[in-house]
This record gives structure tokens, sequence and C-alpha cells, in this order.
């Protein structure tokens, strides 16, 4: 896998998916030396289950597991720690990490209790974790989701949670934006797995859960924070970490520049509900996609194009909003139809659509903003 690409396979069974994303990716190949240690860093921010939008899917790092052990990895470290004022043992135990790890023998560290010590993060002091330290190839899997302060939180911000809870209060004293590119200078981002099922488009404690239907495989944090605030209806410049990061060299931060390479076809539909492992419901929408459905006439929708437009949306000012007449029409029912306003490429025999398949967020407010 190529440091500019960025792979993205659909469905529902997660652990099957994140086993063919590595195939695909030949981490085995990135990592290497069979007898390193290996970190695989969730995001657990609070002890809430991943189908609220809030948390990693534990089927994702399962995933990840049991393709690095059938490749003669064995030593494997889950390591995370809870936003200050919640626990992460609780987190692990609720969010149903800590079955599978004593079904697999991996290790489980609580960063929360962990030692640490500070670090120069080119030029700006920081206290890291030394679990964080101690690895040789980590696993970034964090969910893709807003965030109420810094818009977005993907990637680069999940490492927050390699850091003892004073220094996560001192970043939100400080401005977060800054020291979340500088902790990117030392804390490693070998391999990404991003949770892109069903994260909440604005807040990162979750329950506004929009069904995506998706995981995205990565090697440059960067590029995939810019690819997945353009999801999100952002604009990379909105969300000052990702240029700083770049301008840190630590990967680039033009979402255009990303090759983006699909295992598999779009989930369709966008709309039902399917119980997964663990009792997840990976196929979920929660209040916001319920919110804007009477802007939105949907037939065979699939989930990540569906996504985008709830995404949109929730971008838009009630003025704005008001302004939407007659519902946007949206999925493959409306293919070789012909109507006025479409969202993505199953609409092209209509008046006015927007292109993509499927178009990001950005793509589709900038549509809707330009039939306002």
């Amino acid at each position: 896998m190529e440091k500019n690409e960025l792979l993205i396979i659909y469905g529902e069974d997660l652990t099957s998916m994140t086993i063919k994303l590595a195939e695909e990716a030949n981490l085995a190949q990135l990592i290497g030396d069979r007898a390193k240690k290996i970190g695989i860093k969730p995001n657990l921010v609070m002890a809430r289950p991943a189908s609220d939008g809030a948390t990693t899917h534990p089927e994702i790092c399962l995933g990840l597991v049991k393709y690095l052990k059938d490749n003669g990895f064995n030593d494997l470290t889950i390591l995370e720690g809870s936003w200050t004022g919640d626990s992460t043992t609780r987190a692990f135990s609720q969010c149903g990490y800590v079955q599978f790890c004593n079904d697999e023998k991996v290790k489980l560290i609580d960063t929360q209790k962990d030692r640490y010590r500070k670090h120069n993060c080119a030029g700006v002091e920081i206290e890291i974790c030394d679990s964080a330290m101690n690895i040789d190839f980590m696993i970034n899997v964090p969910v893709l989701k807003g965030h109420c302060q810094t818009l977005l939180t993907c990637a680069l911000k999940n490492n927050k949670g390699l850091i003892p809870d004073r220094e996560k209060r001192r970043f939100h004293t400080i401005g977060l934006h800054k020291p979340i590119a500088h902790l990117n200078t030392v804390i490693r981002n070998d391999f990404i797995v991003v949770d892109g099922i069903c994260g909440g488009p604005d807040f990162e404690n979750g329950g506004n859960p929009v069904y995506g239907g998706r995981l995205i495989a990565a090697r440059d944090p960067v590029l995939v924070d810019a690819w997945a605030a353009n999801q999100l209806g952002r604009d990379v410049s909105e969300i000052p970490y990702i240029g700083l990061a770049e301008k840190l060299k630590i990967g680039i931060a033009d979402p255009k520049k990303a090759v983006i390479r699909e295992l598999s076809a779009p989930m369709q539909s966008a709309l039902r509900t399917q119980s997964g492992q663990n009792g997840t419901s990976h196929a979920a929408q929660g209040g916001k996609a319920r919110k804007f459905a009477r802007y939105i006439q949907e037939a065979d929708a699939c989930s990540a194009c569906y996504a985008s437009l709830v995404y949109a949306l929730s971008r838009l000012s009630a003025a704005e909003l008001e302004r939407i007449k007659s519902p946007l029409c949206i999925g493959q029912g409306f293919k070789g139809k012909k109507g006025a306003k479409g969202i993505g490429q199953c609409t092209g025999g209509f008046s006015s659509f927007c292109a993509g398949c499927p178009p990001s967020g950005a793509e589709v407010l900038a549509f809707v903003r330009k039939l306002n």
C-alpha cells in the first residue's frame, strides 16, 4: 500500500472487512519483523457502545488481532485512555474489549494509569505515556466523527488518548490545535483503520450516529484526516491542526492528492437496521438523520451517499434549510429517471445533480448552497 492511498471497504461484517483491508494493504509486509511490539489504539473516549457513534467498534480491533496472529505477530497490545472524567477500565468492559482480549490473549493497557515522561515534539514539550513510546508499530483505529471544539476527530486527534489526563487538560488550556499537531511528530501512525461505520457528525461523545457503513485504511494520518473533513462537509482550513501537521511534515493536507481504492461497492440500503456482533446496531440512523428526513426523497440509497447528504444538511443554517422547497432525491431507484434536484451519480438524468459515487459531504454542501 502506497503512502498516498486510501483503501475503502463497505459492508456489515466488520471483522472480515478489517482483515480484507489488512490483506490488501499487505500489512504484514509493512510491519516486517514478527518480534515487533504492535500497538492498537482505538477511540474509547467514554464507556458508550459503538452504535451510539462515539467509540471504535471492537470487531475492527478483533479483525486486526486475527490478521496479525495469523501472520505470526503475537506481541499485541490495545492501549487507550478515555477522556478526563470517564474511566478507561469501564470503557474497555462496556465497549466489548475485555472479552475478546481475554479470548485472544491480547494485553490491555489503560493509559490513565500509565507512567509518562516529557518528550520534545518538534519544539513543544508534551508528556506522553510510556506504553505508547514502547510500541514498535502503532495501528491507529479512530472513529470518523465531529468534535465540539476542533470540528473533526479522526487519526491525528485520536492520539490524544496516549497522554496523561493532566496533559489532556493542559491541551484544552493552551488550545487544542497546536499540541495535537506537535504530538503527532513523536507518536507513531504506522497504519490507520478509520471506523466510518456510524460516527456522529457533531460531537465526540456520540448520540447522533449517521450510518456510513465503511472502513478506511491509510498510512498518512494528515491525508486521511483531510479526506475525513471533506466527508463531514468541512473544508480542511476549518481544522487548523491538519494544516499545522502538514507544515511539520507529518503528511499531506490536500484531500485531492489521495488515491482512492474501493475494495467493494457502497452498501445498500442506507436506512435498514441490523444487529451485529455484541448486539451492535451497524445500520441504525440516529436523530440527526431523522431530523432531515423531510428534505430527502430516498430510493435504495447507499449508506455512504446518504451519510454525505446528512452531513451536508447538518451544516446548513435554519434559513438555508427552509429554502429547500422540494426534497432532494437520492438513491439507485432514480437511475434513468428525470427530476429536478438529485444527489449522487444515480440521479445523473436529473436537470441538476451532485455528481460522485459517493460525493463527499463538502461536495453535497456546495451543491445545495448553489441551489439556494
